[in-house]
């Protein structure tokens, strides 16, 4: 397979609607079904602000990596951009977090997938579904990338229309009263249980682990740049969109739960996985859908796929760069005819089978410590991402400077804000009995990142 120019070469397939839409399905996924419940408990109505300021710091990491990105279009690019601008070091550990947060992070998955099932077929054993899942997923990933591009567009449409229904429908209530006998809600409930902080900054503070795990995934955008068709206006033309349209459904969607229904009351009745009491049944429920339940248990199961499929992607295009490197075994840079990394998506899939394992022992906390773990993962990509634009800006005479095709606005004090506005994060991570596992597990795996780097002579080269 490696005596093939073009199987050297990942296939440009993806056209601009299938970026769009990959980066916005992988980043409304878990975060948003799973993770509001608790997010909301923790912060109140001040969880709107949070998602708000979060979704700010986002955009302007995501201009910094489009700024590279237009310039160097390539697979795994801020693996690439690492490596180049920050050292060989910071690329490898780049490149293999980014492998290890999706694994992750489709851990949850699939696991997610056979807790969804079981609301249709109770008898059932959940790894099961969780099997066939990452079968199923694994699969698609061996598509043309078109193809696949083509079916992610459409998982992450159900999401999307599920979310825009439930926001006009939620409208409808508050202003007209449909649903709720024609008295209109209102939004006093935002500020009548305890006042908009009920916890105060300590309760928003605490959501900030949840609030910035929903935004995981909005960087794929950097991951597909090898496989864009016209990467100047495809790229840019996604990161301008991707960003305001999650801001709209994160805050939009939590506005209308939480003008509808007192906060407190929001995940109370069950854990975020049991889907009749979720905030968006709820809602679509007092609309007057009795089928509801089922519907939604639809779409989450959509999302979680969706976002398995965008995983195992990812991780398979990270390992194909680190296998180019020369920072991981030579076999996963082969390519399919259909210029898809075959063998690294399918030692990622091999790694997911622990995921299955999981559904035999997955306590009550099991999703927030993984999500915790996936974040510090994220927090190091978005940071290195911020690292290498700030390199590469300096690398720059003033000349190349104003020839730049995609600028960072308000360069550098966005990149500093942004850096200090994470580093926050994992501060405020350390404060939580639940979250705190990640500042343990996060240094152990890079530490062992270091002594393979070491051990295996990578320094040398």
């Amino acid at each position: 397979m490696q005596g093939n120019t073009q199987e050297k070469e990942l296939s440009r397939g993806l056209e601009e609607r299938h970026i769009s839409l990959m980066s916005l399905g992988a980043a409304i996924g878990v975060g948003l079904f799973l993770g509001s419940a608790s997010a909301i408990r923790l912060a109140g109505p001040g969880i709107l602000i949070m998602y708000g300021i979060s979704g700010l710091i986002m955009f302007f990491i995501m201009r910094a990596l489009g700024e590279m990105a237009v310039q160097n279009p390539v697979a795994g690019s801020f693996s690439k951009y690492a490596n180049d601008y920050l050292g060989p070091l910071a690329g490898y550990l780049t490149g293999w977090n980014y492998w290890f947060m999706w694994i992750i992070t489709c851990m949850a998955e699939i696991t997610a997938v056979g807790v969804y099932m079981d609301f249709w077929f109770p008898g059932v054993p959940q790894w099961i579904w969780a099997l066939a899942a990452l079968v199923i997923m694994t699969g698609v990933n061996f598509l043309a990338v078109k193809a696949y591009g083509e079916l992610e567009f459409w998982f992450s449409l159900i999401k999307v229309v599920t979310i825009i229904l439930m926001i006009v429908l939620g409208l409808g209530m508050i202003i007209f009263g449909i649903g709720n006998g024609g008295i209109a809600t209102g939004i006093s409930n935002l500020w009548s249980h305890g006042g908009f902080f009920p916890n105060g900054m300590k309760g928003v503070l605490l959501s900030l682990q949840m609030v910035m795990f929903a935004y995981l995934g909005i960087e794929m955008i950097g991951v597909t740049a090898g496989e864009v068709k016209n990467p100047e206006k495809t790229l840019t033309k996604a990161i301008d969109n991707v960003l305001w349209r999650i801001l709209i459904f994160y805050i939009g969607a939590l506005f209308v739960i939480m003008s509808i229904y007192p906060w407190p009351e929001i995940g109370t009745q069950g854990s975020p996985f049991v889907l009749t009491f979720d905030p968006f049944v709820l809602t679509f429920d007092k609309a007057g859908i009795p089928a509801a339940a089922g519907i939604i248990n639809f779409v989450v199961l959509t999302a979680a796929l969706s976002s398995c499929n965008s995983g195992i992607f990812s991780t398979g295009r990270m390992l194909f760069n680190l296998a180019q490197h020369g920072e991981a075994p030579k076999r996963y840079a082969n390519l399919t005819k259909g210029g898809v990394p075959g063998a690294a998506v399918i030692a990622s899939a091999v790694v997911l089978l622990i995921g299955v394992g999981l559904n035999y022992v997955v306590p009550d906390k099991v999703f927030t410590w993984v999500t915790s773990i996936a974040t510090i993962g994220a927090i190091w990509t978005w940071g290195i991402i911020l690292l290498s634009q700030i390199r590469f800006r300096k690398g720059l005479s003033d000349q190349q400077v104003s020839d730049l095709k995609y600028k960072l606005p308000f360069f550098p004090y966005t990149s500093y804000l942004s850096l200090a506005f994470l580093a926050g994060v994992v501060v405020v991570m350390g404060f939580s009995s639940d979250t705190r596992i990640a500042l343990i597990v996060g240094p152990i795996w890079f530490i062992l990142l270091v002594v393979v780097y070491y051990s295996k002579g990578f320094h040398k080269r």
